[in-house]
């Protein structure tokens, strides 16, 4: 297993490698834009090229970019859908550009205009972004923690989406700790853990599965609220381990999202307490 995080590409997206090599991490995931805007960056070709160079140069393995939280492929504005489409392409075009594993992003929701609604944009979406994938850049939904009209919060519906797209063969899913506990699933207990990699085979595949997000939560079990919380200080805690030592998951990357000190994100420390969390579950 590798172990990274979410870090900044501010001032060029080769800075994310000096970034998460500075952390000690073994693999990293980024933003290819400013998470604040639909704009897309023009990256250049000397920050591509180094971000390759220095990736190669500190042995980082897994690279995986995170769409905007802004893309909602769901979404029944034109407006907003047609945006969503075209950001995510150009994120994959960047994630292909850098030689990124997969692109990991949230499905959206369908606003009250209903599942089957919601489901159809999605799916016409996802045909166009697919296009855009080859070589070895993935494109991986995430499921969500969110409830009412929100569109990926179970394996259920994300097998859904992947038999209405034919089981393409660059679609995948990221789980999320976080997200799976707010949904319901205690991924805090062995057997729950067990049920969850059965269910995730039955309706995925688990050669499906191509990252996972590592977050504790300070939301209760079911709340269905999204609150991220560092390693060891939420409610999950010691017991996240049964989660992250799971023998299906000891080939992914595990991709840090948590505050971090005084919300500045995931630092040294963190990446520290998910390695020892990782060989006390594993020991």
């Amino acid at each position: 297993m590798e172990f990274g995080a979410h870090v900044s590409s501010s001032g060029g997206i080769d800075t994310a490698i000096d970034r998460i090599h500075a952390l000690g991490g073994d693999c990293v995931q980024v933003f290819t834009q400013s998470p604040r805007m639909w704009r897309p960056t023009a990256h250049a070709q000397e920050a591509i090229e180094r971000f390759r160079a220095k990736r190669a140069e500190a042995k980082i393995g897994g690279v995986v970019c995170h769409a905007l939280y802004l893309v909602n492929l769901a979404a029944p504005n034109d407006t907003v859908y047609d945006k969503s489409v075209q950001t995510m392409r150009a994120t994959v075009d960047v994630a292909r550009a850098i030689e990124a594993e997969a692109v990991i992003f949230h499905v959206g929701s369908h606003l009250g205009a209903g599942f089957e609604a919601g489901l159809e944009r999605v799916c016409t979406a996802l045909s166009q972004i697919l296009e855009h994938c080859d070589g070895g850049t993935w494109l991986c939904m995430e499921n969500s923690a969110g409830t009412g009209s929100t569109i990926g919060r179970s394996l259920d519906e994300l097998g859904v989406l992947l038999e209405r797209l034919d089981r393409h063969p660059r679609l995948g899913v990221c789980l999320d700790s976080c997200h799976l506990y707010a949904s319901g699933y205690d991924v805090t207990d062995p057997s729950t853990v067990d049920e969850l990699v059965a269910e995730l085979d039955e309706r995925v595949g688990l050669d499906r599965l191509r990252a996972l997000h590592i977050n504790d939560s300070a939301a209760e079990l079911g709340s269905n609220r999204d609150r991220h919380a560092n390693v060891m200080e939420g409610l999950m805690g010691e017991n996240l381990g049964a989660f992250l030592a799971h023998p299906a998951f000891q080939h992914l990357g595990a991709y840090l999202e948590v505050p971090g000190e005084n919300k500045s994100g995931p630092n040294a420390d963190e990446i520290r307490k998910l390695r020892e969390l990782h060989a006390r579950w594993t020991g």
